[in-house]
């Protein structure tokens, strides 16, 4: 019901006594389906009963994690707004700065920076959000998160961030990274 954002049913459900915070399916819990799913009037509705803003498990990790990955800046500052870890670490991308920069979600990249966010977190299958949006040729989130600090030299899964964008092919992505680090010496 979370998932379909079928607040009247998640309403009903929980007036029976349903848990919240229930573990379980591809989406770990109601809370990380409904956020997945771009459902803000779920997503709030369960929080107002309790659901845990942090809670861990299912395909992406947390809510935040999921939110920011689908790219929805509402639900995002929601959870942050209730207390969701912007650091938190799980799932394939590392985190929810990671997932956002894979998916070119500027206006999301800059509002978890802007909420503390450590653009130099690693982990996850690119091991940065630098190496993510170099790998999938992200110029705009490549240049935001440089402003931001990211180191070009941190290692993953490609090596470093010049290596990324070559693996994926992104010359303009090299030639910022390149001109970055010439720059810099």
């Amino acid at each position: 019901a979370s998932y379909e954002g079928n607040k009247d049913i998640v309403e009903l459900l929980l007036d029976k006594g349903a848990d919240v915070n229930a573990q379980g399916g591809e989406y770990g819990n109601a809370l990380q389906a409904a956020s997945f799913e771009h459902n803000k009037e779920v997503v709030e509705l369960l929080l107002d009963r309790g659901a845990d803003v942090n809670a861990q498990g299912g395909r992406f990790g947390n809510a935040l994690y999921a939110a920011s990955l689908r790219g929805n800046k509402d639900i995002v500052d929601l959870l942050l707004d209730k207390g969701a870890d912007v650091n938190a670490q799980d799932s394939f991308y590392g985190n929810a700065l990671q997932a956002a920069s894979n998916r070119g979600k500027k206006d999301i990249v800059e509002l978890l920076l802007d909420k503390g966010a450590d653009v130099n977190a690693q982990g996850g299958e690119y091991g940065n959000a630098l190496q993510a949006a170099s790998y999938w040729g992200k110029k705009e989130i490549v240049e935001l998160l440089l402003d931001k600090g990211a180191n070009v030299n941190a290692h993953g899964r490609y090596g470093n961030a010049l290596q990324a964008a070559s693996y994926g092919g992104h010359m303009d992505i090299i030639e910022l990274l390149s001109a970055h680090l010439s720059n810099r010496q």
